[in-house]
């Protein structure tokens, strides 16, 4: 076979280019810092990539659940702890208030604090997170009270589910039936105070002895329910850590998979470097030859 100067010309630029396409190659995860930028790469490498980040986004999303379920569950742990503060408050005046050598006066002064903890409660019950109502249900745009009649009012009793993991939902509301108590309930807390100021201004001893039973009632259920929101945030912290954990094991696989080494890429770059050099070394010497040496 016959080897003419063309053929050892194009053999030498399909040579050179294939070394400069793998020092390109090199460059590109070099300045990336990743082994897999296009399908081709390694394509398999790529299904795992993929799968790694659908689940990275999905925990993501979770984790953004967590957050605003802790903020929810906080913010109606607060509210409960001030609504039983209140009602403490209304139980030391209502036992103050039962008292016989209570004159007339210091009884209608007693109603007038017991007005202002039936404002400051309805006021609770009215309390939003967020721009939403937390005390009426699913319906978390409407306001569930009125300042006026609180004590005949009946919340929604619709739950807020949030998504913290897959398939799994917790409720983040108590509702204001559940905590108040609904219209009719003997223990409704709207009820019990404007009784309380009613029985004072009556200066009806034995009536005020009364809504302090149903006083206790009503503390007993609020501290049931403050218990129960304790546990789902309990439950929420431990979802969280995990939610985080799983987070960071994502992210380690998914490095694995992506992210080139670069200590190796450094030192495959440079052998591929001093290739290219000895190639474009070679090819000058192999096509030196001109018309004039020919002639010689």
């Amino acid at each position: 076979m016959r080897v003419t100067q063309g053929m050892l010309n194009t053999q030498l630029m399909r040579n050179l280019n294939s070394n400069l396409l793998r020092l390109d190659t090199l460059q590109n995860r070099m300045s990336t810092g990743r082994k897999i930028n296009r399908p081709s790469d390694d394509p398999v490498g790529l299904s795992y990539s993929m799968r790694y980040r659908s689940g990275l986004a999905a925990n993501e999303q979770f984790q953004r659940n967590v957050d605003a379920s802790i903020s929810w569950v906080e913010h109606t742990d607060k509210m409960i702890n001030e609504t039983n503060e209140v009602l403490q408050r209304a139980r030391e005046l209502a036992v103050q208030g039962a008292n016989g050598a209570n004159t007339g006066l210091s009884m209608e002064a007693i109603a007038e604090e017991i007005d202002q903890l039936y404002e400051h409660i309805v006021n609770i019950g009215n309390s939003q997170f967020n721009g939403k109502y937390v005390f009426n249900g699913q319906m978390t745009d409407v306001k569930p009270y009125v300042s006026s009649n609180a004590e005949n009012i009946s919340t929604h009793q619709g739950d807020v589910p949030l998504e913290v993991g897959s398939g799994i939902t917790i409720s983040v509301n108590v509702s204001g039936n559940d905590l108040f108590g609904a219209a009719g309930d003997a223990t409704n807390a709207f009820q019990v105070l404007k009784d309380l100021s009613n029985a004072l201004n009556a200066h009806d001893n034995n009536a005020v002895a009364t809504t302090l039973g149903q006083l206790d009632n009503r503390i007993d259920l609020i501290l049931e329910k403050w218990a129960e929101i304790g546990a789902r945030a309990n439950r929420v912290d431990l979802i969280k850590n995990r939610l985080d954990n799983e987070s960071i094991n994502l992210e380690t696989i998914l490095s694995k998979t992506e992210d080139a080494d670069m200590a190796e890429l450094m030192i495959n770059m440079k052998t591929e470097e001093n290739i290219y050099q000895a190639s474009l070394s070679t090819g000058a010497r192999i096509i030196k030859p001109t018309l004039v040496d020919f002639l010689r």
